[in-house]
This record gives structure tokens, C-alpha cells and sequence, in this order.
């Protein structure tokens, strides 16, 4: 019995045969696509499974190319047009309580329908055809060619996601508008943006052939997208059974979502627990909240909470491999523990620091003084470049974190050495296989082959596109208000470059990746100690370089799924970065302006949220007082030595895998120790009812469906998920300038029972929340 990849249970002989068996174009040796039949494929009801890359490569994304021209005016408009839509959508996620990035699937489908209509209804070359007004057909065939096709749409597409990726850049303008009063200037803002973002490009312009050609660098997000783009552009029947299903769920997803965003947000956090805590003591509230309570903003940790609101569950349940959320669920229960366990042993002063009367909140990312009030930091930290001040300090004390803000900094340690140490020993084989099919030019992935007919971008473009973006990066140190020397920025640059391929590495995997920046945060309060915002632009330029390669390594390899020629890919991407830089400062200036004191408050509500910029300037304090807070002396030590710690529990992984491949039924190398490290921080700020709903949306998809209706999984899942997406999307952008106050003018639904007008909307009202 063949047995089945990621640690699924093998299926039952009556129902499996091999793939060979079933596919007479697979030749008994060695398949058309160049992949070795080393093991055979089992299909159940005559449909292969899929459980790995070269599965994806074989069986789910079709090899089809019709040659149509990718750039045209249509296609460069609709970009343009799309990408200040989806760079505006991601600023306002920003400021939102829980992290969500812009779903391509709702890019694609605004240029979808937009490029329909342009190529019915706009003139066309036929109309003046043998007429006296034939001389504007060349004119009108440049406007408007005809039917919209496959590659005007991904690279109309790939020019708005590039342009919706976002940078870190634009969330330290927020946090000098909020924290220190600096107002950067639009020209400063710009040219930072572009240096960050482009300098990724071209770090991953050289690292094609590990971080997109092989088949295993999947970039799991991407099927919905590559999915949906086959579907409406391979016209037959079965793709005219998916588009209908598409809009059917888009245009449910899009009327409902109206429902537990606006209406009825108590559907956002449904809690027995919370409704049964309605007339306990004060006390027993305080602990419920905690532990159950989880729709609004860092309310608490959501045990056993149910969401019904798609636009913070998300198609990634949908999408992300198996084994990828396997690990993450082991990590999201160990948070569940370790979080109260901190909490209410007082660890690391989580209750009260030094004792004091007044507690701290059980999560937050703000900084606190000793009494439980937000840090004073204008104090500590003064003058021109914020620099500190020793004797503000020792009048006012060392800042505090909260249990779970350090917890999550230790995680985010032991990730990052868990990562680095994970890709050498249990990936490297493969990274050097790629390397060498590259040189070779013997890659078997039959995508990359079939890409063979289009000229590659050269190497010396990524080169030249370095330069632009280390010379715009040292005009805005120069000239800006970044108070960063020009050698951090150079160490900074070449820090995010040497992180890269591996964060690029896990991404492609698994579909999510370990966050590095706190490793770039330990190198700038070493060399630069005692400045906040210095710190800042060092961990924007370093972590910012590994973003983006992530982002553009995905956008080639949907790229190669897509066919698309190489070099228009690389010009998408550049032009959609630049309209993101000028609309993301745009936006920013006005929430900002307009959501201050929101944005200020440790807690936030459930439609506004400051942690993302909050939790950067935390780590600019505190890590820029590096030797009090971090040293041997310090009160978290242990967190900068969590890298070390992390990397030698990997490497005990690995040996033990070695020794003991399986251990009961479970392959030991699927077990991702980094990624369950990483995800036992989850919940730690935040909205945190969408845990349950999270988990339930992946075992349905992603085992029950996979599993045992696989034809379903693979012609549908992808196509679904990414219409709830879509639909989910596209009211939120109406509501957030419509109702939500993203222009200024909030307008909130009148209160109801589904809707509290006092406390928290899932009626867990501990914690002072009725005060």
C-alpha cells in the first residue's frame, strides 16, 4: 500500500489504485513532466490526492499556454487603478485588531470585472472597420484589443498586489506621527518605501532558482489565486461550473459579511462561557474575560469561542498544507496554556510590576511604568534625534512589558533559531539539489520547463535595481528624519539579505513563514543603543528586504504557474510597487489623523487597533535599553537568548528524526518545531475568538474534503475560498470608509442585544470592561 505525504492516513485498499494505473500518458518509467514515478500515486475514486508540490505541479495546475500578450494599455490602467484600491485596503488592516493581508483573489476579481466590461462596451477596431473613420482602428486595437484574456489580467493583477504587499517603512511614519510627534515628509516616506521594497526584488532576482523554480516552493496562498485565473479564462465545462460557484459565494460572502462586521458583531465572538458569566461575581468575570473572551481587541484569549465573521477567518485554512496547520494547532493550544499560566503565576511581573496596586492587562503590546500606567517615553527618550536620556530614566524607571508581550518575544527567539537551524538541516539537501538543476538547466518541474520559451530577466536588471534601492534608501538617511547612521543602514541591508532565504524558504513550504524582525531588532539596539528611532528604520530596511522577497518570490511563481514571460513580471511588480509607496503614506496620514486617540490606547475596540504600530514602538524602546532590559542583569534576559536555544532544539529534532523516523504514526520531519514555536504566540494581542472557527474551516477543508472527496477539493476548494475572500473584502472596504471611520466620520449600527452598546460585544464584561 502506497502511503500518503504530511502524515495523512493511508487509504483503504478497496478504494486505492495507482496513479499508473489510472493515467496511461504516465510512461512506466519516467512521466512526461520529468518527475521520476519513484513512487506511485494513490487516487481515491480515481482522483490522485493532493499532498505535496509536485503533486500541485502534476495534477492541479494545468500546463496550458495560449501565447497572448500580457502587457497591454487595458492591462496597465486596471493595475494601476486596482493596486491604489488594494494599497489603500492594506493600510487600513493596519489599524484594524487583527493582522490580514489583501487577498489577491479580491485584486483579480475587481480587474476581472472592470476588464469585461472595458473590452464589451469600450470602441473596438471592428466597429470602424471598411467605415471612413477606418484610420482610428489602430488607435482603438491599443485602447481596447478585444476579448481580456489570461495574461493581461495576472499582470494587471501582479501590478496591484505588488502594490498592496504594504512595507514596515509606512507603520514607522505612523509610529513617529502617533509617538513622537514627527511628521515625516511625503518625499522621505516615498523613497524609503521604494528602497525597502525593491531591494528585495533584487536579492531574490538571484535566488530564483532556490526560492521559485522547484516544485516544492508551492507558495500554498497562491492556488486560489492561480485557480480562479485558470478557471475563467480555460472556457469548457468544468471551469463554467466553477466560475458559477465562485460568484454564487462571492455574492453571499459580500451580503452577509455586512452582518457580523457591522450589525451583528456579537457573531464575531459567540461564547457560551461569556453569556454565562453575566451574573458571576466580579472576580470569576475578570477570569472568564481572560480566558474566553476574545472579540474585541486584546479582550482576552478566546478558549472555545466561535466566529462567524469571514473576514477574519480567512481562505488560509483553506489553502495552507496540512502539516503547515497541524503544527500551528499544537502551537495555538500550547498558547491557550502558557499565556494564563504566565498570567497568573505573575511571571515576569504579568500582573503587576514590582508589586505595585495596579494591574497590567493580560495582553497588550503597549509599554508600562511601574504603576501600571503607559510609559512615559518623551521623557526618557529626548531632543532632535530621540536619544536617551539617563537621567529622565533613572527618575522614571525601566519600561515593562506585559507576560504575553514578552512571551511573544521569546517565541519570536526561539523561532528564528529554530528556522535558521530547520532549513540547514532538514532542507539543505534540497536547497543544493536546486542549485544544481539550476546550473544544470535539468529542473523537473514541467511548469519551469514549459517556461523555457520566454527570455528570463537578465541578472544585471536585479543588479541595477539593487543600486536604485541602496541610493533612494541613503538619500532618505541623509536627508530624512530617520536619525540612522549611514553604516547601520548598510548593516541593515545586509542582515535582511543573509535572512532571506530563509524565511523565503519556510513560505514556500508551508505557506506561512516565522517572523524575523525580532532578531533585526536585537542587531540595532546592540549598535545602536539608546535610539529608538534609529532602531526602527534598522529592523524597517532589514525586515522589509525579507518581506518582499517572500512576496515577489510568490508572485514568480505564479508567474511560472501562469506563464507569464519573465521580463513583464518584473516590470508589473516594480511599477505596482511604486504606486503603493505614494497611496499606503497617503492613507496612513489619514487614519492616523483621524483615529488618533484610538490608535494611542493600549486596548483599541473592535474596529480600530494601534498594536501593529504599538508593538513597533515597544520594541524600539525597550530594545534600544537593550543592556538594562536584555542584558545578563535584565528582567528578559532569556528572550535575545532564545535564538541559541532555538536553534539547539531543532538540531535535537533533526537528530532524533535520524534515529527514529517515525514514532507511532507520526513522521517525525512533519513536525515543524519553529512554525509550533512560533504559533504558541498566537494569541497573545489581537482579536482571538477566530481560533475555534480557524481550526474547524482546516479540518474541513484540508482533511475531510482532501481526504475523502478529493475531485471536489481539487476543482473546487481553492475556487471557494478564494470567492469568500473576494466577497468578504469588498464590503469591508465599503464599510470602512462608509461606517467604519476610516475618512473621519464613524457611524457606528445602533446598539442591540447583537450589538452591546457598553463593554465587550461578547458579553465577557471583566476586566473593568463596563466602567
Amino acid at each position: 500500500m502506497t502511503e500518503l505525504k504530511e502524515g495523512l492516513p493511508t487509504l483503504p485498499s478497496s478504494s486505492e489504485t495507482s496513479f499508473k494505473e489510472k493515467a496511461p500518458h504516465v510512461d512506466s518509467d519516467k512521466s512526461p513532466d520529468g518527475f521520476d514515478d519513484e513512487d506511485e500515486k494513490s487516487l481515491l475514486n480515481g482522483e490522485p490526492v493532493i499532498t505535496s508540490g509536485r503533486d500541485v505541479s502534476r495534477y492541479l495546475v494545468d500546463l496550458r499556454d495560449d501565447e497572448d500578450p500580457p502587457f497591454t494599455f487595458r492591462s496597465i490602467v486596471l493595475g494601476t487603478m486596482i493596486g491604489g484600491l488594494g494599497a489603500a485596503l492594506y493600510q487600513i488592516y493596519i489599524f484594524k485588531p487583527v493582522q490580514s493581508g489583501i487577498s489577491t483573489v479580491f485584486l483579480l476579481l475587481v480587474i476581472y470585472s472592470m476588464g469585461v466590461f472595458w473590452s464589451t462596451f469600450f470602441p473596438r477596431r471592428s466597429w470602424v472597420k471598411e467605415t471612413r473613420f477606418e484610420w482610428l482602428g489602430p488607435t482603438l486595437h491599443f485602447i481596447n484589443p478585444g476579448q481580456f484574456r489570461l495574461k493581461e489580467h495576472v499582470i494587471a493583477t501582479i501590478v496591484a498586489s505588488s502594490a498592496s504587499y504594504g512595507s514596515t517603512a509606512v507603520i514607522n511614519f505612523a509610529v513617529q506621527r502617533l509617538y513622537y510627534d514627527t511628521k515625516v515628509t511625503a518625499s522621505t516616506a516615498i523613497l524609503s518605501t521604494f528602497s525597502t521594497a525593491v531591494f528585495g526584488y533584487g536579492i531574490v532576482g538571484l535566488l530564483r532558482p532556490l526560492t521559485v523554480y522547484p516544485s516544492e516552493l508551492v507558495y500554498w496562498g497562491n492556488l486560489p489565486t492561480v485557480s480562479i485565473f485558470q478557471a475563467l479564462h480555460f472556457d469548457n465545462d468544468s471551469n463554467r461550473k466553477r466560475v458559477r460557484l465562485f460568484w454564487i459565494a462571492f455574492a453571499v460572502m459580500f451580503v452577509y459579511e455586512i452582518i457580523p462586521s457591522y450589525i451583528f458583531p456579537l457573531l464575531n465572538g459567540f461564547s457560551i462561557f461569556c453569556l454565562a458569566s453575566q451574573h458571576a461575581s466580579p472576580r470569576v468575570q475578570d477570569v472568564f474575560t481572560n480566558i474566553f473572551g476574545g472579540a474585541d481587541g486584546n479582550e482576552g484569549l478566546g478558549l472555545f469561542s466561535l466566529s462567524f465573521d469571514w473576514q477574519y477567518i480567512g481562505s488560509g485554512a483553506m489553502s495552507l498544507p496540512l502539516v503547515q496547520q497541524a503544527n500551528s494547532w499544537i502551537g495555538m493550544f500550547v498558547c491557550y496554556i502558557v499565556i494564563a499560566v504566565i498570567y497568573y503565576s505573575n511571571t515576569w511581573n504579568a500582573i503587576t510590576y514590582s508589586f505595585q496596586s495596579k494591574s497590567f492587562p493580560m495582553l497588550s503590546t503597549s509599554l508600562f511604568s511601574s504603576n501600571g500606567s503607559i510609559y512615559h517615553q518623551k521623557a526618557v527618550f529626548t531632543g532632535s534625534n530621540f536619544q536617551l536620556n539617563q537621567t529622565a530614566l533613572d527618575e522614571i524607571g525601566l519600561p515593562a512589558l506585559t507576560g504575553s508581550n514578552a512571551w511573544a518575544g521569546l517565541t519570536s527567539s526561539l523561532a528564528i533559531g529554530g528556522l535558521i537551524a530547520h532549513c540547514i538541516f532538514f532542507w539543505g539537501p534540497s536547497v543544493v539539489s536546486s542549485f544544481k538543476h539550476a546550473r544544470d538547466k535539468t529542473q523537473p518541474d514541467p511548469h519551469w520547463v514549459a517556461m523555457q520559451k520566454y527570455k528570463e530577466a537578465p541578472w544585471w536588471w536585479y543588479t541595477l535595481l539593487l543600486l536604485l534601492a541602496f541610493f533612494a534608501g541613503l538619500i532618505s538617511v541623509f536627508k530624512g528624519q530617520t536619525t540612522l547612521p549611514v553604516w547601520s543602514y548598510i548593516f541593515a541591508l545586509i542582515s535582511g539579505a543573509i535572512v532571506a532565504p530563509f524565511s523565503t524558504l519556510i513560505n514556500g513550504r508551508m505557506g506561512s513563514g516565522i517572523g524575523t524582525n525580532q532578531l533585526f531588532k536585537m542587531i540595532a539596539g546592540a549598535i545602536n543603543p539608546g535610539r529608538p528611532v534609529a532602531n526602527l528604520y534598522f529592523s524597517m530596511w532589514s525586515h522589509d528586504v525579507v518581506s518582499t522577497t517572500v512576496g515577489f518570490s510568490s508572485d514568480l511563481k505564479i508567474g511560472q504557474y501562469l506563464k507569464i514571460p519573465p521580463r513583464s513580471l518584473f516590470v508589473a511588480q516594480v511599477w505596482g510597487t511604486i504606486i503603493g509607496a505614494i497611496v499606503n503614506y497617503v492613507v496612513m496620514v489619514s487614519i492616523t489623523g483621524a483615529q488618533r486617540d484610538l490608535l494611542l490606547d493600549p486596548t483599541g475596540n473592535n474596529i480600530w487597533s494601534g498594536q501593529s504600530v504599538q508593538s513597533l514602538n515597544s520594541d524600539a524602546i525597550t530594545w534600544s535599553l537593550a543592556k538594562e532590559l536584555y542584558g545578563p542583569s535584565g528582567p528578559y534576559f532569556i528572550i535575545p537568548m532564545g535564538i541559541f536555544i532555538g536553534f539547539a532544539v531543532s538540531v535535537i529534532h533533526w537528530l532524533i528524526e535520524k534515529r527514529w523516523p517515525y514514532i507511532g504514526p507520526v513522521k517525525v520531519d512533519k513536525v515543524i518545531v519553529p512554525l509550533i514555536i512560533q504559533y504558541s504566540a498566537w494569541l497573545s494581542v489581537g482579536v482571538n475568538s477566530i481560533a475555534t472557527s480557524i481550526i474547524i474551516v482546516g479540518l474541513v477543508s484540508q482533511f475531510w474534503l482532501r481526504q475523502y472527496h478529493p475531485g471536489w477539493y481539487r476543482k473546487y476548494n481553492y475556487i471557494l475560498g478564494g470567492a469568500l475572500d473576494g466577497g468578504a473584502q469588498v464590503m469591508i472596504f465599503i464599510l470602512s470608509f462608509a461606517v467604519f471611520g476610516a475618512s473621519g466620520v464613524s457611524r457606528p449600527f445602533p446598539a442591540w442585544a447583537g450589538n452591546p452598546a457598553k463593554g465587550n460585544v461578547d458579553y465577557c464584561n471583566g476586566n473593568g470592561a463596563l466602567d
